[in-house]
């Protein structure tokens, strides 16, 4: 009868062939577990000062978290793409580094970066404020450092070098130029001569305070004196001289390479600029260039 037959239904496995893809997944879980193998058995074997600078770099908010908060997610972005680009190893270390570490104002890559460190450590103090491929210039009016027409420091002067020593004292194979600039008529009998040892003096006061805080042995610093006549005078009388800062990177590192210049990253801006999209569109041109000289160095 119908209703007492038995229907039996055969299913057949058949797996993927020489040309699945499972077995990547499992090879790259593979080489992930042997990487990280490795890492805990190198780690075991390091002293426990290493093991300390290694634990530090996970025990709170890093770098890159830091430059959020300071410079904004859209501009950290924007210069987490060009170091990727530029400087992988590097970058990826900078990503672990704990916010307290000292950042390095010529290497930070990008205009926009580096103007927003001076802003954000100089504040009102700091006037002219300049950067280019290679260097970084600011101005600050005298009597934030001295009292006018003298030598003597001002009520200021710690604090403002604080805050020029938060700019200063990270660099690397850098060399600060200070230059002192005062008027003659700041001086008593408006005496030129005068002016210049006054000037002098604050040079060498300023270049001995950058070189203390310095945390590398890289960097020199050198004293410039300018003493100049104003054509108009102040109420006061004596009219403020300047205290100019020049940070500039050396031509050739202290390891033997060349420092990387500081960008306009994807030239200038514009409303609906897409980050993103500027970053595929600079990997593709770096990748086309290099097949085409792998192609003509093949002819």
């Amino acid at each position: 009868m119908a209703d007492d037959q038995i229907v039996i239904k055969k299913i057949t496995i058949v797996q993927g062939g020489g040309h699945g893809g499972a077995w990547k997944v499992a090879a790259a879980d593979f080489f992930t577990a042997m990487m990280a193998f490795f890492l805990v058995m190198w780690l075991l074997g390091q002293d426990s000062e290493t093991k300390a600078d290694v634990a530090s770099y996970f025990s709170g908010p890093s770098m890159l978290e830091s430059q959020f908060t300071s410079y904004g997610a859209r501009l950290t972005l924007e210069k987490l793409f060009l170091d990727l680009v530029n400087e992988p190893l590097s970058t990826l270390q900078d990503i672990l580094q704990p916010p307290d570490f000292t950042p390095d104002v010529l290497a930070m890559g990008h205009k926009g970066v580096v103007m927003h460190h001076v802003a954000e450590n100089l504040g009102e103090i700091a006037e002219n404020v300049n950067v280019t491929s290679d260097s970084v210039l600011f101005e600050v009016k005298d009597y934030f450092l001295f009292q006018l027409g003298t030598s003597n420091f001002s009520g200021q002067f710690s604090q403002v070098m604080k805050q020029i020593a938060s700019v200063t004292e990270g660099l690397k194979d850098s060399e600060v130029v200070i230059e002192s600039e005062i008027f003659s008529q700041q001086v008593e009998g408006s005496d030129p001569k005068r002016a210049k040892l006054v000037a002098i003096r604050r040079a060498k006061l300023l270049k001995k305070f950058v070189e203390g805080t310095f945390e590398n042995d890289s960097n020199t610093v050198k004293g410039k004196v300018i003493v100049k006549e104003a054509a108009e005078l102040p109420p006061s009388g004596k009219p403020p001289g300047l205290i100019r800062f020049v940070l500039k990177q050396k031509s050739i590192k202290s390891d033997g390479t060349k420092p990387r210049k500081i960008e306009e990253i994807f030239g200038e801006r514009k409303v609906d600029e897409d980050i993103y999209k500027d970053f595929v569109n600079r990997i593709s041109e770096r990748k086309k260039k290099e097949l085409l000289e792998e192609g003509l160095g093949k002819e």
